[in-house]
């Protein structure tokens, strides 16, 4: 059975071929553009050039195009044309950023063998060749690995850098990973699609993700298609991503991102609407790298003249590939001959080909984690910390462990003991953050009623024990990506909130309290609906069982400028949801400058009467 795309017979393979030649010869290819986006911050890393035949061609589609130029055993050149006019496009719209362009092994093998000539194209064109990443887009080299190393090590001489495109689709693309050692690894759209509903593909993820920053290599998710795959993609510690979601490719791409902010993580998510963590960048020194073919005696004098410097990173080209350790050299050349043997030998050869090497973007509790998970060397000569895959600087294990002894006692010092939730000092940071980045926010404030007799009468260990129910709660209903739980303090809390469903998961909450909160009451009162406690006058009050009441206020961009206005707001909210009886919730709808007949009073339907 034919295909669609199956030649009937051989004249139709043959005008195929011919018209192949015709678009490669007339230069009628078209370039088009999809954004790679960082993650961390919504900026544009660069573009992925991408190409499609003419428009009114039946080889318009890149599926029909290759697969003509395969069938027609033009490959190479339509490779090479794509190349050159996604590069010209490119340095046409003046695009900002890095170009990614696709090509093969075997075009780079044969591009490779004259660099020269690839270099004279890009300046030619404007094209600064430190700006193009080039994708390999197969996974198996028919020409041999080491061909290929040595191919790719001539590019990025030039300045050029390497992506491995699809990881995930070949078999043989972990093995091109670690034998090109590729400045870029894009993710294959198969792990990213659906990604918040397979736990597998969440675990090949977070396996990439820390493959990647033990090599050095930037990963780049691509088919981001939905806000949950984003998501879940940033809680892994995915740094660049594209796909649909993000931006669709364009003759004329964008120079910024369609999208509402609300509908991105870092929009005030898990990164920016939390305290800000320190990051490996925090502990940068700033310690001047060696190139690899400088001599060992270069790394002996320096050490000797420099009692304080413990290691010297080995690049190339910018790259690092390696560490000087010191203890190691310096014992190397004090056996006897050593000097004289390895001291005008190139320092590759004593370096430590196997340095912790992290982005200065991951947070410092994940840069604990794998230095704990990995040798003790590390927290002795410490770790090189780079930047879109070049030397930054170096990071050593006891500044490290100050910085974390740091955020223990700030923790300890911000936290509420009973709880160990954010106090009020974290939780006004985080409003002034949220307002500051102008993003719409919900601020529930929750407080118990009734909370005071009820210690009294069944004492401070009890009413500790409802306290800790309250916050187990908020956290476990609580987006942990969007939103925020803090401890004000006694019975009082807080709860910033950007999840869409923010309504519904307070009213959940409030239910699951109304079922629980009964089982720290006797069950005499709770047959009884309530307490008896005695007031001053020495007469007894009979009171309904502790009740959990919630006042919400809904914040706009631009409507309050502070902590204190959101405070006094809530609190205001607070005392009418008071007001309601039993597990109640309270949405102040009013506009600040209208009256009070605006306001819109709810009860959880759960509510203890």
């Amino acid at each position: 059975m034919q295909t669609c795309v199956e030649p009937t017979v051989r004249d139709g393979l043959a005008g195929w071929c011919h018209e192949l030649e015709e678009i490669i010869g007339q230069r009628k290819l078209q370039p088009v553009f999809q954004p790679i986006v960082d993650l961390e911050t919504g900026a544009i890393l660069g573009y992925e050039g991408l190409i499609r035949g003419p428009s009114d061609s039946m080889l318009h589609s890149p599926m029909m195009l290759f697969e003509a130029a395969e069938r027609c055993q033009m490959l190479l050149a339509l490779d090479q044309a794509c190349l050159r006019t996604c590069a010209e496009r490119f340095a046409e719209l003046s695009l900002p950023g890095l170009l990614f362009v696709n090509t093969s092994p075997e075009t780079l093998l044969v591009q490779g063998q004259r660099p020269a000539a690839i270099f004279s194209f890009f300046s030619q064109i404007g094209l600064d060749s430190k700006r193009v990443i080039l994708e390999l887009t197969e996974t198996r080299p028919n020409g041999g690995y080491l061909a290929l190393r040595e191919v790719t090590d001539r590019c990025r001489q030039g300045g050029l850098r390497i992506a491995l495109d699809d990881l995930g689709e070949g078999f043989s693309n972990l093995r091109l990973w670690s034998e090109l050692r590729p400045d870029f690894v894009k993710l294959d759209k198969h792990f990213v699609q659906n990604i918040h509903l397979d736990p597998l593909k969440e675990q090949f993820v977070r396996s990439m993700v820390d493959i990647s920053r033990q090599s050095g290599a930037l990963l780049v998710a691509e088919g981001i298609e939905s806000p949950a795959e984003l998501r879940t993609l940033c809680r892994l510690g995915v740094r660049y991503g594209q796909g649909y979601l993000l931006a669709r490719p364009q003759a004329h791409p964008a120079l910024d991102l369609p999208l509402r902010n609300d509908m991105l993580p870092w929009s005030g998510g898990r990164r920016l609407g939390l305290r800000n963590q320190p990051l490996a960048r925090d502990l940068l020194m700033e310690v001047a790298p060696m190139e690899s073919k400088v001599a060992n005696e270069a790394a002996y004098r320096r050490f000797a003249d420099h009692p304080d410097c413990f290691a010297i990173p080995v690049v190339e080209d910018g790259v690092p590939v390696g560490l000087l350790r010191r203890h190691h050299l310096l014992e190397s050349f004090a056996k006897p001959f050593n000097r004289e043997l390895y001291g005008k030998k190139p320092c590759h050869m004593m370096m430590d080909k196997q340095p912790l090497v992290v982005n200065a973007d991951i947070n410092i509790q994940e840069l604990s984690s794998l230095v704990v998970a990995a040798e003790q060397r590390y927290l002795v000569d410490g770790f090189i910390i780079t930047e879109n895959g070049r030397y930054l600087g170096m990071g050593t294990g006891f500044a490290l462990m100050r910085k974390i002894t740091e955020l223990q006692l700030s923790a300890a010092r911000y936290a509420n003991p009973l709880t160990g939730l954010p106090g009020n000092v974290p939780i006004n940071e985080t409003i002034d953050r949220l307002l500051g980045m102008q993003s719409p926010f919900v601020v529930a404030y929750a407080d118990l009623d009734h909370f005071k007799p009820f210690n009294d009468l069944y004492g401070y260990a009890a009413g500790d024990n409802l306290i800790e129910l309250v916050a187990h709660l908020l956290l476990e209903h609580a987006d942990p990506e969007r939103d925020f739980v803090g401890h004000v303090g006694g019975d009082d809390f807080v709860v910033l909130m950007q999840s869409e469903d923010w309504e519904a998961r307070l009213r959940l909450m409030l239910r699951e309290f109304g079922q629980q909160a009964s089982q720290h009451f006797s069950e005499a009162h709770r047959a009884a609906g309530g307490f008896e406690v005695a007031v001053r006058s020495g007469e007894t009050m009979f009171l309904p069982l502790t009740t959990l009441s919630l006042g919400v206020v809904k914040v706009r961009a631009g409507q309050y400028v502070s902590h204190h206005e959101i405070g006094a707001v809530t609190a205001e909210a607070k005392k009418q949801a008071k007001k309601i009886p039993g597990n109640s919730l309270f949405v102040e709808r009013r506009q600040p400058a209208k009256p009070a007949a605006a306001c819109d009073c709810q009860t959880d339907p759960s509510s203890i009467r």
